[in-house]
């Protein structure tokens, strides 16, 4: 069977629709709390066929708010290291980044809040887990840090309007901005005032959820399966 290692960073960062995703793929996983649990040594990676990691308040090298970061990219570096399969999303993919030498800022250029135009690149027809979704589609975002700049060798997947990084490959290690695991469900729990400091309506946000959802859904569906089909292979 397949196993995958599931890293919270977050509590307002869930795994959500890859939670159902990985019952009805028959996907074993073993979850870790940042903070809470321990997380594997690098070795123990052996015992998984791959490793997510979610998103959260924090940026990938803010070690003294989240110390657990330093084993996570140890994590990261490890997997790097023997081919396993990685996806990063949001903080997750910013530590990929970083860890790969990426340059990661806070609070960089526009906020992004719900469901947001993401437009794959070129590159991206070639790759076995983006060339499985359409060339324009939506992801729910939530972030005010990002990525700014890559290193030369790795491959830009996806950009927005308003980030260019949205989703990049390096070896078997991908990482996204956007969050395919969210919904609609998450944008109702926001916080309307948080919303609106950041130039956001909350009313406005559910209501594009409720226009864009489902494609997104279908969407965010297909890259999780194709990635799992890298796992498996």
């Amino acid at each position: 069977m397949t196993r995958l290692l599931i890293i919270v960073n977050d509590v307002e960062s869930q795994p959500g629709l890859l939670t159902q995703w990985m019952i009805s793929e028959n996907v074993e996983f073993d979850l870790r709390i940042g903070g809470v649990s321990s997380l594997p040594r690098p070795a123990d990676l052996d015992a998984y066929d791959g490793l997510i990691m979610l998103g959260g308040g924090y940026m990938p090298d803010e070690t003294d708010r989240a110390p657990w970061l330093t084993d996570e990219a140890e994590l990261v570096r490890h997997a790097l290291d023997t081919d396993l399969p990685q996806l990063g999303i949001c903080l997750g993919g910013q530590l990929i980044a970083h860890v790969i030498g990426a340059d990661v800022r806070a609070r960089t250029g526009a906020p992004e809040k719900g469901y947001t135009r993401i437009n794959t690149t070129t590159e991206a027809a070639a790759d076995p887990v983006f060339s499985e979704i359409r060339e324009q589609t939506s992801f729910v975002e939530s972030h005010v840090d990002r990525i700014v700049a890559l290193p030369q060798e790795v491959t830009l997947l996806a950009t927005s309007a308003a980030c260019e990084f949205q989703a990049f490959r390096f070896g078997r290690a991908w990482g996204t901005q956007f969050h395919p695991e969210s919904t609609r469900a998450n944008i109702e729990r926001w916080d309307a005032q948080k919303l609106a400091d950041l130039g956001f309506d909350k009313d406005t946000l559910l209501d594009e959820a409720r226009e864009l959802g489902p494609e997104s859904e279908r969407d965010a569906k297909a890259l999780f399966s194709a990635f799992l089909t890298v796992v498996r292979d």
